[in-house]
């Protein structure tokens, strides 16, 4: 087996994304079938390509962080380019599109079945595998979010989410078809990964470059984030005190950014408050990828050639407290044609240069929130209130109201996701979890949990290819 995954991962490899301190061990050049995965080095280097699956615009690069933000209530559209437009009103099948994620998937599944048939040092070895493990979990993860309703929060009995491979396709012969898993299926692969990734992985300091590849603490944190959306509260509570012990992260909010650096943070690499970062490069980039895709040309106008096509909706921005320091990430502006007040995000300026910048994936605020929602759901109100308050006094707030409790208390957790997070992704996510209403900015009208429009249309062209896989409610 190992000499077909050696040919069929030839094309990761020497097709290699960045990842700081993955190693190129041999001219791209000069690869071969018989020599790319010939030792650890080899696996290395798929690995690196493995890691590029986050950095796609398609996923965390772009779509990941703007489409759950203008599906819900974040963000506004300003200029007609057309994008995100049938995001912004929820138009039939104007959704986020992952099908790609099983390309980086059969990656982590030629790493997991072949490193242990080559020669090379344990601990380095089993790195990888945790990388491959984390990876795998994070890009299953974000496909059955997208795709299927999370377990218990199904609407009229539909629990399909995604297939599950874990054995790479090497060839033709390999490429069966199979039905969709259920959910649960899906969350319990997920979770197995993620368990089994924590064993085999080191730990790093956060804010340091040692996060640029997956670690002990941020496999955890995902985790504690799987945990959270599989109504696991408990587990998501005690796997989120867990990461933050990892991480060194206090009670009280110590290891958080302050007011005082918050919004320079995102301009920092890494981020001092990441627990994962995807390192970006400019040998990573196209001369075109910058202005046309980044995080930056789309939600700012540093730069003369951005496009600037959404900005902060007049909801989001009614939402923030007098002396937060998140309202700082707005900057008010201007951009031709665009009628009224806009804004430009500072969180994403580009200030590697030509709109080139890092993703933050896992912040360390997550840590406190997932723990304050948790404790909130398992009638812990006092701890749920201590976890906002560590965060809100690092964002130059005062406490929430001691008897803060029941309705009043998860509202104002979803309010500090929402603002903590504003252009990171997760509003949508986060009403979909919870079964709740998506809102909606202006005008638009606001999409009922138990409306199609929930969850994703697959892509035709597998449904056309694989008659075993059915769609999605309210598409066919």
């Amino acid at each position: 087996m190992k000499n077909y995954i050696k040919i069929i991962a030839l094309g990761s490899v020497i097709s290699l994304a960045s990842c700081s301190d993955l190693l190129e061990t041999e001219p791209r050049q000069s690869l071969t079938p018989e020599s790319a995965l010939a030792d650890v080095d080899g696996y290395e280097s798929l690995l690196a390509a493995t890691y590029g699956g986050a950095r796609a615009f398609g996923t965390y690069g772009q779509t990941l962080m703007i489409a759950p933000e203008i599906m819900a209530d974040n963000l506004r559209i300003i200029a007609n380019t057309g994008r995100y437009i049938g995001q912004e009103v929820n138009a039939d099948r104007a959704h986020m599109g992952l099908w790609g994620n099983y390309g980086s998937i059969n990656e982590t599944n030629i790493i997991l079945a072949g490193i242990d048939e080559v020669e090379g040092d344990a601990t380095r070895k089993n790195r990888i595998k945790g990388e491959a493990l984390f990876l795998r979990a994070l890009y299953y993860f974000d496909l059955a979010k997208v795709y299927g309703y999370e377990p218990g929060k199904e609407v009229d009995g539909w629990n399909n989410s995604v297939i599950i491979r874990t054995e790479p396709t090497l060839g033709f012969s390999d490429a069966d078809f199979r039905a969709r898993s259920t959910n649960r299926q899906v969350y319990d692969q997920i979770e197995s990964d993620l368990t089994t990734a924590i064993g085999l992985l080191p730990s790093a300091a956060k804010g340091t470059a040692g996060i640029y590849r997956v670690t002990k603490g941020a496999a955890e944190a995902l985790l504690a984030r799987v945990y959270l959306y599989d109504s696991k509260f408990s587990e998501a509570a005690a796997m989120a005190t867990q990461s933050m012990a990892t991480f060194g992260l206090g009670n009280d909010g110590t290891g958080l950014a302050t007011p005082a650096n918050y919004v320079s943070s995102f301009s920092t690499y890494p981020n001092p408050e990441s627990l994962f970062e995807v390192e970006i490069r400019s040998v990573d980039w196209s001369t075109v990828d910058g202005v046309n895709n980044s995080m930056c040309t789309l939600t700012a106008n540093v730069f003369s050639s951005a496009q600037f096509i959404v900005t902060a909706s007049n909801e989001l921005l009614a939402t923030y407290e007098t002396g937060d320091v998140r309202r700082d990430t707005w900057t008010e502006t201007t951009r031709s044609g665009a009628t009224g007040t806009v804004y430009r995000s500072n969180k994403w300026l580009g200030t590697k240069g030509d709109f080139l910048e890092n993703l933050p994936i896992i912040r360390a605020a997550e840590l406190y929130l997932i723990r304050a929602e948790a404790r909130f759901r398992t009638s812990d109100a006092a701890g749920s209130r201590s976890d906002l308050n560590a965060l809100r006094t690092n964002r130059g707030l005062s406490p929430v109201d001691g008897g803060l409790s029941g309705d009043a208390l998860f509202n104002q957790i979803m309010t500090e996701r929402r603002l903590e997070f504003a252009v990171e992704g997760h509003r949508w996510f986060d009403l979909k979890r919870n079964g709740l209403t998506i809102t909606k900015h202006g005008n638009n009208q606001p999409v009922p949990y138990t409306d199609y429009r929930l969850l994703a249309p697959l892509p035709q062209d597998q449904i056309q290819l694989n008659e075993l896989l059915v769609d999605n409610p309210g598409y066919n």
